[in-house]
């Protein structure tokens, strides 16, 4: 049960951020397994003064066109499923909405699964 906050610069068609969740939902389902139906995105737009970033940070060279990516999921992924993640998720987005594999940046937040509560005040995984 990922919960994905994805964040941009302002001013992309509304098919680009259609293709980030597509994209992003399609490589969660194959590499960490995530069920059919299980889609919990959201997506934040920023203009330049309130999207600040390292152009060279790490030597990856960044352009405006930078997407953070931070999945909140349950910690019971192995480190190659993550590795998986992050290679598949940059892949799809270089193909649709052509993302430069420079402008894919990641966090991934581990929770406990009693952690969640996807309704009715219930803890459903714990």
């Amino acid at each position: 049960m990922p919960l994905l906050h994805i964040a941009l610069r302002a001013g992309k068609p509304e098919a680009h951020r259609q293709a980030l969740c597509d994209s992003l939902y399609r490589a969660m389902r194959e590499t960490f397994n995530v069920p059919e139906d299980d889609e919990f995105m959201v997506i934040t737009e920023h203009d330049a003064a309130n999207f600040r970033h390292s152009p060279t940070y790490m030597g990856v060279a960044r352009s405006d066109d930078l997407v953070f990516i931070q999945i909140t999921a349950n910690n019971t992924r192995t480190l190659e499923q993550k590795k998986a993640l992050y290679q598949r998720v940059t892949q799809l987005l270089g193909e649709n909405p052509g993302v430069r594999p420079e402008d894919v940046f990641i966090s991934l937040v581990e929770v406990a699964k009693e952690n969640w509560s996807f309704g009715h005040g219930l803890a459903q995984y714990a």
